[in-house]
């Protein structure tokens, strides 16, 4: 099992990443404030929770099986993995001094609360980067050797993930009207928010890739 100082890096990293304005909190801006609070939690639900019911499975499984078929596929998955982190989190730091961040909001046409659902699913399982991202990012966090299986593992660090980004982004939707009229008045905090989270991303990549040692994300 993960020791504390690791779920404590590992925690970081999720809240500063969930926290930077992305294209999932823009929907949920654009949905709060034309469609009303309730659509926006249900789509959040929608992004998170369920579509984690899919993801999680599939991430853990395919995971255990690499390591199953070979260490040093996992290793390669590993370093993969980290150079990942860092050409996403260096391009959302070159990103923040662009000065556009997306905050424009539209009103749109009421949807029924299983279509908020759904279309918030759809919206993140058909968006690849987000698979792409938990690939690069959960395995960071894995201890191969502990006595806790790999698959446990995965499952529990993508669950944390999962559930932390329903509040936050269920956070967004309950306030969408007020975030982004308060966001849109200052993209200079976005600026630096998308800034923090990329070199937050930068630097797992960067300690894992200077140290030659997989093991060093946990310590």
């Amino acid at each position: 099992m993960l020791d504390l100082p690791a779920f404590l890096t590992f925690y970081t990293a999720v809240l500063a990443l969930q926290l930077a304005p992305g294209p999932d909190m823009i929907l949920l801006l654009s949905r709060g404030v034309g469609q009303g609070r309730r659509t926006a939690v249900l789509t959040a639900i929608g992004m998170t929770l369920v579509a984690g019911l899919i993801q999680l499975p599939l991430l853990a499984l395919g995971v255990s099986s690499v390591i199953q078929a070979s260490p040093l596929a996992f290793d390669l998955l590993r370093w993969s993995g980290a150079a990942y982190l860092v050409w996403l989190g260096g391009k959302l730091v070159v990103g923040s001094f662009r000065g556009s961040h997306g905050l424009e909001r539209k009103a749109a046409q009421p949807i029924s609360d299983a279509a908020a659902l759904r279309q918030g699913m759809i919206n993140n399982l058909t968006n690849p980067k987000a698979m792409v991202f938990m690939l690069a990012f959960l395995p960071q966090f894995v201890d191969p050797t502990s006595a806790w299986p790999v698959t446990g593992q995965l499952l529990f660090l993508g669950a944390v993930q999962k559930i932390s980004g329903f509040f936050v982004l269920g956070g967004v939707a309950l306030g969408a009207g007020a975030v982004g009229d308060w966001l849109s008045r200052r993209p200079g905090l976005i600026a630096w928010q998308e800034r923090f989270a990329g070199l937050i991303m930068v630097a797992l990549g960067l300690r894992l890739a200077f140290s030659g040692d997989a093991s060093a994300m946990r310590r």
